[in-house]
């Protein structure tokens, strides 16, 4: 699977009600080297996004934002497609162009957890079956990605703090400092 079909495959998903189930039957239907190139490509993008910058902005829109729920807005924001992902990274501040009632979760916030564990899940239905949690099973796909040569996220050093986040992000605060979402 390259870039070009990895992305397509997001594109498609998000006609669907839940993005993440329909992700997961179709990369269940193709070879295991493809989902493991599918999970290959997704944590690469999880790892670009662990961005200091993209956090304060998470952190605005949402009025707060934990190590969890970072993963669940990265996860969200791979999930918007390939044009919204590098719009966002590029400038953050695209968010408050972009967030709508139309891309936000059922609780009215950006984030996506289920898309988080689409690759192992695949990866455990071509394998097993079904997609309980397997401890051997995910160790096995971790093993196979650190071959492909995924590497780990590294720490974030923060270069903002609460109260800088006015002034590094005026058009998302103007628009969410007030008035988080959710």
């Amino acid at each position: 699977m390259d870039k070009k079909e990895f992305w397509g495959l997001i594109e498609e998903s998000k006609g669907f009600d839940v993005q993440a189930e329909w992700l997961t039957e179709v990369l269940s239907q193709k070879e295991l080297e493809e989902v493991l190139e599918f999970e290959f490509m997704f944590q690469g993008l999880i790892n670009e996004s662990y961005q200091s910058r993209l956090w304060g902005a998470a952190f605005v829109l949402m009025g707060g934002c934990s190590d969890d729920t970072f993963d669940y807005f990265r996860g969200w924001l791979i999930g918007q497609g390939e044009e919204i992902y590098n719009k966002v990274i590029n400038d953050p501040e695209y968010l408050a162009e972009y967030i709508s009632e139309d891309n936000l979760d059922e609780e009215g916030f950006p984030q996506n957890e289920e898309l988080l564990s689409v690759g192992l899940d695949a990866y455990t239905l071509i394998k097993t079956g079904d997609i309980e949690w397997d401890d051997d099973i995910h160790d096995e796909m971790l093993e196979d990605l650190e071959k492909m040569g995924l590497q780990t996220e590294k720490d974030i050093e923060f270069d903002w703090e609460e109260d800088d986040l006015e002034e590094l992000f005026p058009v998302l605060w103007g628009r969410f400092g007030d008035d988080p979402l959710g």
